[in-house]
């Protein structure tokens, strides 16, 4: 009888949690901030930046580790075929040491800053900081330096525990290094701008998307390199990486917009501005009541048709 009366507590208490956050109020907040930060514009300019860094960098590993870099993508992901050779080919000793001097040397340090400073702007942006600009330059190399340290311990990860056919546990003990390391990311290239604190509900939420986005990549990765690759060539390994790149970051700037208004949500409640319950139930039943007359008037809509037509 106890635990029945607890399970149903539990029940109600979460049901109440969910119509809280998922309020309408709440989901039209974040997708304006959302819109506010451009959101798409600042997802596509985020995954051109990562996809300018990593194929420099992805030409150093092809000489430092040789075809080390490119069998682990392909493990990590189940290429096969095109898809796989494609991968070989773009990460391959041959084609790195032809792309590097001093020109590829420059070129890789411009677009690892311009990738640094793509999410500094995301950070300032999302949460209304002054621009900072090339002011910023020394976090944004230390941040670079974060980044390859939080890549390389993904990758361990993903080698010790990716064994299953998804990837499932590998990606729950991703959660908490990419919570770390987006809180860091944050206080870092906002210049200390943000607080800890602030940047929780970000980090924490980004982290869940990013590991859910990653056992998704896992079943669709393989299909788009092998089409990618059998119309491209070595090319589609490119497309793909493009592809994929956006996704990850359209799921990061979105995360920025949802944990920007978590912490404003929070503040509001330590302030004693929560809405009631009451105020809760009247906006569900004003967007079902919206929905059934819109579903009414579709459902409708043959059957007034037709009865025009027959005058």
């Amino acid at each position: 009888m106890t635990e029945d009366r607890t399970r149903g507590i539990n029940r109600e208490r979460l049901i109440r949690t969910l119509t809280f956050w998922l309020r309408p109020t709440f989901v039209l907040r974040v997708i304006n901030r959302f819109q506010k930060i451009a959101g798409f514009d600042r997802s596509m300019a985020l995954a051109s930046g990562a996809l300018t860094a990593m194929i420099p960098l992805g030409v150093l590993s092809g000489i430092v580790f040789g075809e080390e870099v490119a069998e682990r993508i392909i493990n990590r992901y189940g290429l096969t075929g095109g898809g796989a050779e494609a991968v070989r080919t773009v990460f391959s000793a041959e084609s790195a040491s032809a792309g590097v001097g001093v020109f590829g040397m420059v070129f890789l340090a411009i677009s690892v800053l311009s990738f640094s400073r793509a999410m500094q702007r995301l950070f300032e942006q999302t949460w209304e900081l002054k621009p900072l600009g090339v002011r910023n330059t020394r976090n944004g190399l230390w941040w670079i330096c974060t980044l390859i340290l939080y890549s390389a311990l993904i990758g361990w990860i993903y080698v010790e525990l990716g064994g299953g056919r998804l990837g499932v546990a590998a990606a729950v003990c991703e959660v908490p290094v990419s919570t770390a390391f987006l809180t860091w990311s944050g206080r870092l290239l906002s210049a200390k701008r943000l607080a800890w604190p602030v940047l929780v509900p970000f980090a924490l939420s980004a982290s869940v998307l990013i590991a859910t986005y990653s056992v998704v990549a896992t079943v669709y990765l393989p299909r788009l390199f092998n089409s990618y690759a059998s119309r491209y060539g070595a090319a589609g390994a490119v497309f793909g990486m493009a592809t994929t790149l956006f996704g990850l970051m359209l799921v990061v700037v979105a995360a920025a917009a949802l944990g920007r208004e978590v912490r404003d949500e929070l503040a509001r409640i330590r302030q004693g501005r929560r809405p009631s319950q009451d105020e809760v139930r009247r906006q569900w039943a004003s967007i079902v009541e919206q929905t059934r007359s819109r579903w009414r008037t579709v459902r409708n809509y043959p059957a007034r048709h037709q009865a025009e037509d027959s005058h």
